[in-house]
């Protein structure tokens, strides 16, 4: 089996099905196999699945576990000699899969292989080629510094953005939307996290596939759209907390113990007043609606 793909289903059934089509439609000269995993969906996706893609490997999840916990449970059972973690609300584009076993089969070096990711107006999706967010960094993409020097490689740490978008480069870190992964390397660092819920995970996989000499690349001559945010449309004080929470698990997990207890400090209170902003923006546009 040359790839395992796994989606994470969570009442997306237009999207899923949109994903599923942008996989079976085309013929491969690759032997693959797809993974659904549903998170208790109350809509008819786990139907449609069934009816529709039988040929899919469904697991269902009697709750919703999240994003790490629901791919790990088909991490434990794929074949495929490279695992494609892909997002639910995802399309591929031309021969994207064929284009990424073959660059990651030709450079033995890269653990991890990430594709262009464009959102639906045709604007990259910034999270597919991103360095890790240290404290300078994430400090620097706070104050929009990137932004207003956006050649710089010291401003723009964790976005890229001086990166160009359609070269392919050696990346900190790739988006779980889309995130090709040798299984040598899965046996290495293990799988994802499950202290992450939603958000981080990814990045989470990175720094550990990177921290044992594995090379993160990412590939744009491959591309895919990324319908974001198809499955978390409801509930958005729920995403909000999320985010931050994943950020607060990746500095704690990763950086506390590297920076002075005065920085750290800084950092948690920053995430702590993210939040609270973030939420309370979150009632006002509620409120407005209303």
């Amino acid at each position: 089996m040359d790839i395992s793909i796994i989606i994470v289903n969570y009442n997306t059934e237009y999207l899923t099905r949109q994903t599923l089509q942008s996989i079976y439609d085309r013929k491969y000269n690759i032997d693959y196999e797809v993974y659904v995993v549903d998170n208790s969906s109350a809509d008819n996706s786990v139907k449609m699945i069934q009816n529709e893609f039988p040929q899919v490997k469904l697991i269902i999840s009697e709750r919703n576990l999240g994003f790490s916990k629901a791919n790990n449970l088909a991490l434990k059972q794929v074949k495929g000699k490279y695992v494609l973690l892909l997002n639910s609300d995802t399309v591929l584009l031309d021969d994207c899969l064929e284009k990424c076993i073959k660059y990651i089969e030709n450079n033995k070096e890269v653990g991890a292989l990430g594709c262009k990711v464009l959102l639906e107006n045709g604007v990259l999706d910034h999270a597919c080629k991103r360095g890790f967010p240290t404290p300078k960094a994430s400090l620097y993409y706070m104050l929009k510094l990137d932004k207003l020097y956006p050649k710089s490689s010291k401003f723009g740490k964790y976005t890229l953005n001086y990166m160009s978008e359609d070269e392919i480069n050696e990346v900190d870190a790739i988006t779980g939307a889309f995130m090709m992964v040798r299984r040598e390397v899965i046996a290495q660092v293990g799988t994802l996290d499950e202290s992450f819920f939603m958000y981080g995970e990814d990045i989470d996989w990175c720094y550990r596939i990177k921290e044992v000499g594995w090379k993160i690349v990412y590939y744009p001559k491959a591309k895919i759209i990324h319908c974001k945010g198809g499955s978390s449309q409801k509930k958005r004080w729920k995403l909000i907390y999320e985010f931050h929470k994943a950020m607060y698990l990746f500095y704690h997990k990763h950086y506390a113990r590297r920076y002075s207890f005065l920085i750290t400090s800084v950092v948690y209170l920053g995430i702590l007043v993210k939040l609270v902003m973030a939420l309370l923006i979150n009632l006002f546009r509620k409120k407005g609606k209303a």
